[in-house]
């Protein structure tokens, strides 16, 4: 792959669904519909490639020319899985990226499912420019957390798993999106849990923005608000998209070195 590259297919892992698309490196736009199926119960490894298999064949870009990125719910250390939060536990100490590239038959950039988004809202997003540290989170099945500082990610940061004082539950039980559909919580409900969240991650990091994105940032109108908080916090601009973006960046970057930015340097480094 050549520096003239500037597209490349994005896939985000989650733990409920699988969304692919084409993307534009330019500007970080996608170039097809998004394609999603559901993650297989159990998500256990032959079965989440067979739905990636399918994703990819839906989206129906097959040259693997096009650079290939590979978001996934897991710490991520040399292409390994360390962690399997919302997936199987078959993921722990998994040969992840060797097989991806073995079962896809090709190359492909594996990484951490938040740490790509925040590549995404880095290179194209409300974190873009944006000095100090940075602190994405994503609000989906569990937290995921990306943090930036002056645009260097820190990968695998993994601070959903911050522990509750007291209490026998991490916030990620407690406090993502999915504890509102199994709890049937109110936004007001809800809102006071991410209060919660939100303090103590301002008490141990005072970060200067927070960034969230997963799929309910579309309704950042509904909860944000309600939120009282020294640090700024955003939606991301790519929303549930930024998974996807982010991903298909890193592919071209693991491609090519000379196209890495400073903010996917130390991303590609980590995980390869």
């Amino acid at each position: 792959m050549t520096t003239k590259a500037t597209r490349a297919v994005g896939v985000d892992i989650g733990g409920t669904g699988i969304k692919a698309a084409l993307v534009e490196l330019e500007d970080g736009s996608l170039l097809s519909e998004r394609v999603k199926v559901a993650t297989p119960t159990g998500a256990e490894p032959d079965d989440v490639l067979a739905a990636v298999k399918t994703v990819l064949g839906t989206l129906g870009v097959t040259d693997a020319d096009i650079p290939l990125g590979v978001a996934f719910p897991a710490i991520v250390k040399h292409g390994r899985t360390l962690s399997a939060a919302n997936v199987a536990d078959t993921w722990v100490g998994f040969e992840a990226e060797k097989f991806f590239e073995d079962g896809l038959g090709r190359e492909i950039h594996f990484a951490n499912d938040a740490d790509v988004a925040g590549v995404a809202e880095a290179r194209y997003g409300a974190a873009r420019g944006v000095e100090g540290l940075v602190l994405l989170t994503t609000l989906g099945t569990g937290i995921g957390t990306a943090l930036l500082h002056n645009g260097v990610l820190i990968p695998n940061s993994e601070l959903g798993h911050l522990q509750r004082a007291n209490k026998s539950t991490d916030f990620e039980r407690w406090a993502a999106y999915s504890a509102v559909e199994r709890e049937q919580l109110s936004w007001p409900e809800w809102s006071k849990r991410l209060q919660k969240y939100y303090d103590h991650l301002e008490f141990v990091l005072s970060p200067d923005l927070f960034i969230v994105g997963g799929g309910v940032s579309k309704h950042a109108d509904e909860f944000l608000p309600l939120l009282s908080l020294n640090t700024p916090i955003v939606p991301a601009v790519h929303r549930n998209n930024a998974g996807i973006i982010g991903a298909a960046a890193l592919a071209l970057a693991h491609d090519d070195s000379s196209t890495v930015s400073e903010a996917e340097s130390s991303l590609v480094t980590e995980t390869d």
